[in-house]
């Protein structure tokens, strides 16, 4: 009679996983460069004896990182940069390298670009960007070819994970890969704009409501079986 109990136990466990998800998707809304996450239920089966009787246990630990494009929006700031299509911007941040597509920068007093934690861009070289003493007037193309006053210095690196690599969130816009990111050699660049969070509002909000129903129908069998086991215990001891 356990069994019920641990497989709706485990089942709770993985709703309450979704719900943390669904949560920081809907407080991430508004977050430029955010991608959305979703949960990845899976299903384990544990003999029960020998005769081959199974017990089916839940288990929603994966994430899956949805990389849809963002809307864009225009700022025409100078160091707003947003992506089309594929590809990721990538910081020099104390963990390590690190990809995003949240692409507010703004120059340190030292002229390297940045985004607002500190973090580094980096070029194509994965060296950090510098932009030169005295520069009036600093241009971004398309390619990501870095102009000052009518003259490159630099271009900004765009990378995307390896084939099959794990992607995971890490510090809310960043990234971090099991493996070496490789260049896009095809990337779009729009200069004064920045891209928007991907999270669906309002169907985070839905989805919210229906894993608050699944966790209560749960919670209510948990109740009535605890119940049951109680009355059982009850009657043999009379």
């Amino acid at each position: 009679m356990d069994n019920a109990i641990y497989a709706a136990l485990t089942r709770q466990s993985g709703l309450m996983n979704e719900m943390r998800v669904v949560a920081n998707n809907i407080a991430n809304a508004n977050t430029t460069g955010f991608r959305r996450e979703g949960v990845i239920f899976a299903e384990h089966l544990s003999a029960l004896d020998r005769q081959g009787d199974t017990l089916s246990m839940a288990h929603a630990r994966g994430r899956l990182v949805d990389l849809d494009q963002g809307v864009l929006t225009q700022t025409n700031g100078t160091f707003d940069l947003a992506l089309e299509g594929e590809g990721f911007f990538m910081l020099d941040t104390p963990e390590g390298p690190r990809l995003t597509r949240a692409g507010a920068f703004m120059p340190s007093p030292e002229g390297e670009l940045m985004n607002a934690d500190g973090h580094r861009l980096l070029d194509e070289g994965q060296a950090p960007i510098i932009i030169p003493a005295g520069a009036s007037k600093v241009g971004v193309g398309a390619d990501g070819t870095l102009s000052a006053n009518g003259i490159n210095f630099g271009r900004i690196g765009v990378f995307a994970p390896p084939e099959g690599a794990q992607i995971t969130h890490d510090g809310g816009t960043g990234f971090a890969i099991d493996g070496d990111p490789e260049p896009v050699e095809e990337a779009s660049i729009r200069q004064g704009f920045l891209e928007e969070s991907n999270v669906d509002a309002v169907f985070e909000i839905t989805r919210m409501i229906e894993v608050q129903r699944a966790y209560e129908l749960g919670q209510s069998f948990l109740d009535r079986e605890d119940q049951r086991i109680r009355n059982a215990i009850t009657s043999m001891t009379r």
